[in-house]
């Protein structure tokens, strides 16, 4: 549990580095300005202080069900991924940038192994965007027709791409451009090792990125180990009937 009442800014995000996401969101800085208690800097700033305890102790909330994601129907699964994975990307790519883009100037000179990470993450961000917008418009629409087509709700059709082994090796091979990336940020950051001298900032940024590689890890699993193969293996049926 967070000592919210007790401890500054800076230390309550050395604490927990998901914190540095709430007071972000609230125009809070964490790191040179850090050094405040969540009540002054609430004073100061004219927020509501028992909302931001609220969100703060919110944090480590758990949402993983721990489902056995084998016995859900495509339908649901497809839905799960995109509402978990494809949200969190979503909603953290543009905060990744903003502390990746601020340590590399800030502390790009003396440890120039975070230009690099800047760089990287720039380009595992743009590709997650467009491999998902092709995944959410092209093939997981596909994938709960076959559902329907299963369930007889529908008849099926060949679509447009052929079979959808031909989209899923596209994603595959996408994923697999995503995680080699990914490996080097890890590389080049220690497996996300912050120096000593690292600020807040630097020290989130890394956490971020760890927590990043983690989602990516899992959204990847159930794609490629799970839905994947049990839509090729649906689809077959109806291609050689």
């Amino acid at each position: 549990m967070l000592d919210i009442e007790h401890k500054t800014v800076a230390e309550l995000v050395t604490e927990n580095y998901k914190t540095a996401d709430v007071f972000k969101k609230n125009g809070i800085d964490f790191c040179c300005g850090g050094k405040v208690s969540v009540k002054d800097i609430c004073a100061k700033k004219n927020l509501p202080y028992d909302k931001l305890k609220r969100e703060l102790e919110a944090v480590d909330q758990v949402t993983d069900i721990n489902a056995d994601f084998k016995s859900w129907d495509l339908e649901r699964l497809t839905d799960y991924i995109v509402e978990t994975h494809h949200a969190y990307v979503t909603e953290n790519i543009p905060i990744i940038r903003q502390y990746a883009e601020k340590v590399a100037r800030v502390h790009g000179e003396a440890n120039p192994e975070v230009v690099q990470i800047n760089y990287l993450f720039r380009i595992i961000a743009d590709e997650l965007s467009r491999h998902m917008c092709k995944e959410e418009n092209i093939l997981f629409p596909y994938i709960k027709n076959l559902a329907l087509v299963q369930s007889e709700a529908i008849q099926f059709q060949i679509p447009h791409f052929g079979t959808i082994q031909n989209p899923i090796t596209m994603m595959e091979h996408e994923h697999d451009q995503v995680g080699k990336y990914g490996f080097k940020i890890a590389e080049l950051s220690l497996n996300y090792t912050p120096p000593a001298h690292a600020c807040n900032t630097y020290r989130v940024l890394y956490a971020k990125l760890k927590e990043f590689e983690d989602d990516l890890h899992q959204h990847i699993h159930l794609e490629n180990n799970i839905l994947f193969p049990r839509a090729i293996e649906i689809e077959s049926k109806f291609l050689m009937g």
